[in-house]
């Protein structure tokens, strides 16, 4: 049931939060959030603006946008114009990259509507609030935003991750850890796209990518990759100029619709990239360079049903048919897609040789997320930005239920954080020692406890699998069950023989998943020895 969203408050410690948009789904993320008797919004990615046109004024004192995708900023325009006067932050880098979210308006006739902030120094907006900037990783310019509000009695923080990226990219630093550890905000705002989701190593999500687009062309086909505008296309374009597997090769890379257009924008963020790609670009274009192979050129609308008669690789937007570069006379193509977490990629039947997903992920896994909580210690989490399974998961994890107050907000609930002056953790039960036995007979060692552990509510979390985990702690020897969640991410480690047609030698397993659209175990996690009518061998040949 929808709620109002949270009046200008007379109480001067109060906090809350209303979502209007939760990011489920395509519902993009825009959250109001109240400081005492502050209103601030974060991001507005809401595709119609109406619900904050209700009340006839501003719904917020100022607007902050964390980074430029569609989803955290697409109705930043349509809210400037409605309401002229309302002050809209971002990073600098963002601030040039906002005009890419209208394409059908030239950038020369967008009014620069958003101020820019600099990086790690507080700046007050209203006396009592400042808000702080910290990079997020994910994209250029993308921003973690910690808000304090300083009342009579106490200050009070928030801190909004946007969409945040531990790990390194090419074109990207990651958000770093190191700089928020010890913030110990009140209240944590993030986003949870992956769940609890491990990842592969960056570096092996690359490879796998690379592989298999290798094979592709080995083949005689060509390699169609749809792609936002931002963000991923470029980050493929880099690895593709640099991976070992094409660096000099005779071939075609073609960027088609707003891809390019984002590459023109990186290039005139240069100065604002790491250092290791600015000496990239002393020695050779980022993008556009028909010398150095493989060749890397726009391709014009017109020209889309000439290419693929030969083997190249074609970046374009997810907006574009894809039908309009099939021709009877080209080769075949490899329809790629990247991963949506959460949800099902839905694709009609194109006639191609292939079409499968990929991971390379521009958001956290679980075990970054949870890493971040843990390093900021909050006393309320409100998980965003993900598929409502996802975040039902990280809000179910007992390491955060232990010691969190968690939250997962669907679109327009109101979630009041009251905040207490020391966050109290929950008390720890009276433990019972247990003695038992030990017996050691051949190379079997044996435990033997007595029956009224067993009586132990957790003791059937313990022996849920019948497995058990031992290591040495100084002189002690710890004993842990082995969870279903654990033997299924073990699985991946399993040796199996490559001849066998199972979910471990599958092209479509990865990350425990299942990513063929076909399959009817998509989406789902799934052992490595589990088997599906649709299985592809993962190299090789079909």
């Amino acid at each position: 049931m929808s709620q109002r969203p949270p009046a200008h408050s007379q109480a001067s410690e109060e906090l809350a939060c209303f979502p209007y948009g939760a990011g489920h789904g395509d519902e993009g993320v825009c959250l109001l959030v109240r400081m005492g008797r502050h209103r601030i919004l974060l991001d507005c990615g809401l595709a119609d603006i109406s619900p904050l046109l209700v009340e006839g004024k501003p719904p917020a004192d100022l607007v902050l946008c964390t980074h430029a995708h569609p989803d955290h900023a697409r109705g930043l325009l349509a809210l400037h114009q409605a309401f002229p006067q309302l002050p809209i932050y971002a990073s600098e880098v963002t601030t040039q990259l906002l005009p890419l979210n209208w394409p059908d308006i030239e950038p020369k006739d967008i009014i620069r509507f958003c101020q820019a902030l600099p990086w790690r120094s507080p700046v007050e907006f209203i006396d009592g609030l400042c808000a702080e900037l910290f990079p997020a990783g994910h994209l250029p310019g993308a921003a973690a935003i910690q808000l304090t509000y300083t009342a009579p009695h106490r200050s009070y923080t928030i801190l909004y991750t946007g969409d945040f990226f531990l790990s390194n990219s090419r074109l990207v630093e990651g958000l770093p850890l190191e700089a928020l550890r010890g913030l110990e905000p009140d209240v944590l705002i993030v986003e949870g796209s992956y769940g609890t989701a491990r990842h592969p190593h960056r570096r092996q999500q690359e490879n796998s990518l690379v592989d298999r687009i290798n094979l592709a062309i080995a083949q005689q086909q060509s390699v169609l990759l749809p792609v936002p505008t931002l963000g991923l296309g470029q980050e493929l374009l880099m690895l593709l100029r640099s991976h070992h597997l094409f660096t000099g090769r005779d071939l075609d890379i073609w960027v088609d619709g707003t891809v390019a257009g984002g590459c023109d924008a990186y290039l005139e963020l240069l100065p604002h990239l790491p250092t290791s790609v600015q000496n990239f670009a002393r020695h050779q274009p980022l993008f556009w360079d028909a010398r150095v192979r493989p060749r890397m050129r726009r391709l014009p609308p017109e020209q889309r049903g000439s290419v693929g008669r030969s083997p190249c690789i074609v970046l374009t937007d997810r907006a574009v048919d894809w039908r309009e570069y099939w021709q009877p006379d080209a080769n075949a193509w490899v329809l790629l897609l990247p991963q949506t977490p959460g949800y099902p990629v839905r694709t009609q039947d194109l006639g191609l040789a292939s079409v499968e997903t990929y991971l390379l992920a521009q958001h956290s896994d679980g075990l970054g997320t949870t890493q971040l909580i843990h390093n900021l210690r909050p006393q309320h989490v409100i998980f965003i930005h993900g598929s409502p399974t996802y975040l039902g998961d990280l809000t179910g994890l007992e390491e955060l239920q232990n010691r969190y107050h968690l939250h997962s907000p669907t679109t327009q609930t109101l979630v009041e954080l009251p905040i207490g002056e020391t966050f109290v953790q929950p008390a720890a039960p009276t433990e019972t020692n247990y003695e038992g036995e030990l017996t050691e007979l051949g190379t079997v060692v044996t435990i033997t406890l007595p029956e009224a552990i067993a009586a132990d509510p957790r003791w059937n979390h313990f022996a849920d699998t019948g497995l058990v985990e031992a290591r040495w702690q100084g002189e002690e020897l710890v004993l842990r069950g082995l969870s279903q969640r654990e033997l299924l991410s073990q699985g991946g480690n399993t040796r199996i023989p490559a001849d066998i047609e199972c979910c471990g030698n599958c092209r479509h397993q990865r990350g425990q998943r299942c990513w063929n659209p076909d399959s009817p175990l998509y989406g789902f996690k799934v052992t490595p020895e589990g088997y599906c009518p649709v299985f592809q061998p993962a190299h090789g040949t079909e």
